[in-house]
């Protein structure tokens, strides 16, 4: 598959949903204010239908309306829903990722996001070129294929060491917090430079970024705590005057950008925040749902267990088929431009579903299903072009590591309660389960 260049000749007039005036026809008004609960507009995020699945609009939007008018935290916006066409707007050029814009649309973990960053502790995630790429570039060598492969073993080891400790304590046991959540924490600590024992404090400030219905005051209090921290560890390692820039990340940003003056402290604070915040909550509620998955598809989970050249690929199934980040991926547009044939004009926002995208079947087969010999490594979980996941090759290793070590060494694993009674994140912007009890 091709990509495309960020729009596509389309005549507007075509678009499957057109909205606005007399281009509006009343089965597209009928289906939107079917699936809104008869208002005009969508309301983003919504729920998901199942532990697996996306909301069930999604599938009806991809069929009907693939652009479709949404509200999204009272910004109006446009939702993507087609492969093809989110594809197309992540190449954008179009289409801002700035948080700092007066028109971007904010969650309340974005208003105090947004808050830091015009404080001067700025994200690459949610920045534009030039600015974006100069800082991503920093740490895009830390996060190299062959670099991550070279970890694979002191990754085993961890995933080792937590399997034992959990298999020596009391069943039924919280597998994610014995297991999932710790394993991708203490990889991300030991690549910072961040002290392992200072585990539970970033366990419970990482949650107040995308838990929702957090007062302001306590979310912006919770982030001021993390904020701190890491200041202070950039300070701690400013002032060893031996301190080897080979030793972590942060050691080298300090070395090589602070102390020559390329980067100021709140710059090196503001790299060490996101790599840290990023590396743990993705990885780990991912580690722990995708286990899930294949405990309810047993076959695949033994299958794992005596092939280990069936990790890669169930990795990149079990990223398609959940998409467990899907809400992090708005922009809005910095001029008018067309999105897959459909006017957008400056100042709207665009939410480009990558849920359903990986979910739809005039891109795969079978998509609802979970298939880890599938082969299909073009899904989006972890986003496209230029703001791409720039973690992706080190949380595939973890992944690979974790899954098949589980299943190999855990091969009676199992749910200790009904799949009913697990208390999934559905009032987290990063998917996964508050807890997961388990025996074996």
């Amino acid at each position: 598959m091709t990509e495309t260049t960020g729009t596509r000749d389309r005549d507007p007039e075509a678009a499957s949903c057109p909205v606005g005036g007399s281009r509006v026809d009343d089965r597209t008004r009928e289906l939107i204010k079917q699936l809104a609960g008869g208002d005009d507009r969508l309301t983003f995020p919504m729920t998901r239908s199942a532990p697996f699945d996306p909301p069930p609009e999604y599938a009806a939007l991809r069929s009907a309306c693939p652009v479709a008018p949404a509200r999204l935290y009272g910004h109006d916006a446009w939702l993507i829903a087609k492969y093809d066409d989110v594809r197309e707007a992540f190449l954008s050029p179009d289409l801002s990722a700035d948080i700092t814009r007066p028109d971007y649309p904010k969650s309340p973990a974005g208003k105090a996001n947004a808050a830091m960053a015009t404080s001067g502790l700025p994200s690459f995630l949610r920045m534009d070129p030039p600015v974006h790429d100069d800082l991503r570039r920093l740490v895009t060598r830390d996060f190299m294929v062959k670099r991550v492969e070279a970890l694979r073993p002191r990754i085993q080891q961890v995933v080792d060491d937590l399997i034992d400790e959990m298999l020596a304590g009391p069943r039924p046991a919280d597998f994610f917090e014995a297991a999932a959540s710790p394993m991708p924490n203490t990889v991300i600590c030991w690549l910072l430079g961040v002290p392992q024992s200072d585990h539970d404090f970033f366990q419970d400030r990482t949650q107040y970024l995308f838990k929702r219905g957090v007062p302001d005051d306590v979310r912006f209090e919770k982030l001021s705590g993390l904020n701190d921290y890491i200041y202070d560890l950039v300070d701690s390692k400013n002032a060893d005057p031996d301190l080897d820039p080979g030793a972590d990340i942060v050691s080298r940003l300090v070395v090589e950008q602070l102390r020559t003056g390329k980067m100021d402290r709140r710059g090196v604070q503001g790299m060490a925040f996101i790599m840290l915040v990023a590396g743990h909550e993705t990885t780990g509620n991912m580690a722990a749902l995708g286990t899930l998955a294949l405990l309810r598809n047993r076959e695949q989970f033994e299958a794992l267990g005596k092939d280990p050249s069936l990790a890669p690929g169930a990795v990149e199934e079990l990223l398609r088929y959940l998409t467990i980040l899907n809400e992090a991926n708005w922009r809005v547009a910095a001029r008018d431009t067309v999105i897959a044939g459909h006017h957008i004009k400056e100042g709207e926002a665009v939410v480009p579903l990558t849920f359903s995208a990986n979910r739809d079947d005039g891109h795969y087969e079978n998509p609802d299903a979970l298939d880890i010999r599938r082969g299909a490594r073009d899904h989006l979980a972890f986003g496209f072009g230029i703001h791409q996941c720039l973690g992706q090759p080190l949380a595939r290793v973890e992944l690979q590591v974790f899954y098949e070590t589980v299943a190999r060494r855990i091969p009676t694993l199992d749910l200790a309660v009904p799949i009913e009674e697990i208390p999934f994140k559905t009032d987290v912007n990063i998917y996964g389960v508050h807890a997961m009890p388990v025996t074996w």
